[in-house]
Formats: structure tokens, C-alpha cells, sequence
């Protein structure tokens, strides 16, 4: 099964994807809830705050089920090094935005406040974010998790859930061996 054999081979980031897409909601939201109240006049600002909020929420998501068995750092170590690319990957993720704004000019009164806003939204959502996360999966994979299996996987014992979730029946007095 061709599906099988490729999902074996890019499970990580497939599932760093799948991060990627969780904390790219949390960007969006946390960004035009504070573009839109207390840092109306500073959209890098910002975004900046919005993708240190979705970076803390991508340590957690990645470390714990990306990259669930790689590791070969300390844990302290490897979290130094996670913020570290982080902060370089935010670095990248505003770059784009900064010159829509300011090198373009694409801002109010120079362009309509539709176009600054669908400006802000491609330059830094979209472009920052393609741009920051090649650099962020490159980097995990390199630096901040760099050997697989490193971590034992998690036992596959089965617990009542997971029975419940492949509607298996629960065992009764009358079917135990």
C-alpha cells in the first residue's frame, strides 16, 4: 500500500503540519484580536505577540506528538534550542509583512483599508508562514530533535478508550477467558 509506505516515510511532517495548522489558526486569531483593539496602529507588533503565543502552543504540540520519539537533548537543552529556531523562524515570519508595509508602503492612507488588510494578511500570514515554517522543520528535524527514536514510544497497551473509539464490546463476566 503505497499510502502506508508514504505515510511511514513523512508521518513527522505530516503531523508538523497538522501543528502548523493548529498554531497558524491560534496566529490568525490571537493577530487581528489585538490588530483590532489595543495595537491597531501596530500590525507588527502585533503579529510578533501572536506568533510567540503560537510558538509556546507548537513546543508543547510538536514535542509531544511530531516528534513524540525523537529527542537525544536534555529536555531543558532541547527547549532552548526549540525558542531558539522559534525566534529565528519569527524573525523570518515578519520580514515579509515589514516590507508590505513599510519598503511597499501598502498602509492606510496611501492604498483602501481592504487592500492594507489583504496585503498584511498574504505578506505576513501567508508568505511569513510558508517562509518560517520550511525553515522551522528543516531545523526541528536538525538541531532540536535531531535522532529518531531517541524517546521509547508510548506503550501500546489499550485503555478503555480506545476499545470505545474501535467499538469493540466491553468485555462481560459471561466472554472472559
Amino acid at each position: 500500500m503505497w499510502l502506508r509506505r508514504l505515510w511511514e516515510k513523512h508521518h513527522e511532517a505530516a503531523k508538523f503540519l497538522v501543528v502548523g495548522g493548529v498554531c497558524f489558526v491560534a496566529t490568525i486569531a490571537v493577530n487581528y484580536l489585538l490588530k483590532l483593539t489595543v495595537l491597531h496602529d501596530k500590525p507588527v507588533t502585533a503579529l510578533a505577540f501572536a506568533t510567540i503565543v503560537a510558538t509556546i502552543l507548537s513546543y508543547v504540540l510538536n514535542r509531544e506528538w511530531s516528534f513524540r520519539s525523537r529527542g537525544g537533548r536534555e529536555q531543558h537543552h532541547e527547549a532552548a534550542l526549540f525558542f531558539a529556531v522559534s525566534a529565528i523562524g519569527v524573525g523570518l515570519n515578519l520580514v515579509p509583512l515589514a516590507l508590505s508595509r513599510y519598503v511597499l508602503d501598502l498602509q492606510v492612507p496611501d492604498v483602501t483599508r481592504t487592500v492594507q488588510e489583504v496585503a498584511d494578511f498574504v505578506s505576513g500570514n501567508l508568505l511569513g508562514t510558508l517562509v518560517a515554517m520550511v525553515f522551522r522543520l528543516w531545523a526541528f528535524k536538525r538541531f532540536v530533535f535531531p535522532h529518531a527514536d531517541a524517546r521509547p514510544a508510548r506503550s501500546s497497551r489499550r485503555g478503555p478508550r480506545s476499545r470505545l473509539l474501535r467499538h469493540e464490546p466491553r468485555p462481560t463476566s459471561h466472554n472472559r477467558p
